[in-house]
């Protein structure tokens, strides 16, 4: 299969779209059921808006592998910018939020590696397909799947582990 070229890739995009949407409305269950303790700790309102800029991430570039005919630089272009943005932005939230007092260093450890993990494949990704070398969609595919793993692990941490 041609890792540049969508052809041969769309259900596996179809899949990663519906999958990204479920993602993303366990998300908001998630956040909307603890709305008053989420708010309560001001490490957790910008834990949500990067697990949510993460599920959409993958939803946005899953959409734009589904644009038929389009020309490999542009769907480059596009995954690239859009993993631009969904790297950056948390990047931005992460440092500006303010530490959790006495709390182990590995919890934000944790926080930020599920990010960059999550993320950075995307952004491999639309490198990738603009230059036509290293793997093109295969980067994208990686980027998805771990971006769901961060997002299902922030989702629980927002959902049971906020309870405790």
């Amino acid at each position: 299969m041609n890792p540049y070229a969508t052809a041969g890739w769309e259900s596996f995009f179809v899949a990663e779209v519906g999958a990204a949407a479920a993602l993303t409305g366990l998300l908001f269950v998630a956040v909307s059921i603890n709305l008053s303790k989420v708010l309560a700790f001001p490490q957790l309102p910008g834990r949500a808006a990067e697990t949510l800029l993460m599920l959409v991430g993958v939803l946005i570039t899953s959409s734009f592998c589904l644009v038929p005919g389009q020309p490999q630089m542009v769907l480059g272009a596009e995954v690239l910018a859009a993993g631009l943005v969904v790297w950056i932005y948390p990047m931005t939230i992460q440092r500006r939020t303010p530490p959790v007092p006495n709390a182990p260093r590995h919890w934000m450890v944790t926080r930020v590696l599920t990010h960059q993990i999550g993320v950075l494949p995307s952004v491999v990704a639309g490198v990738s397909l603009l230059a036509g070398v290293g793997g093109g969609l295969y980067w994208l595919a990686a980027g998805a799947l771990l971006s769901f793993s961060g997002g299902i692990l922030n989702a629980w941490v927002l959902l049971v582990e906020i309870q405790r």
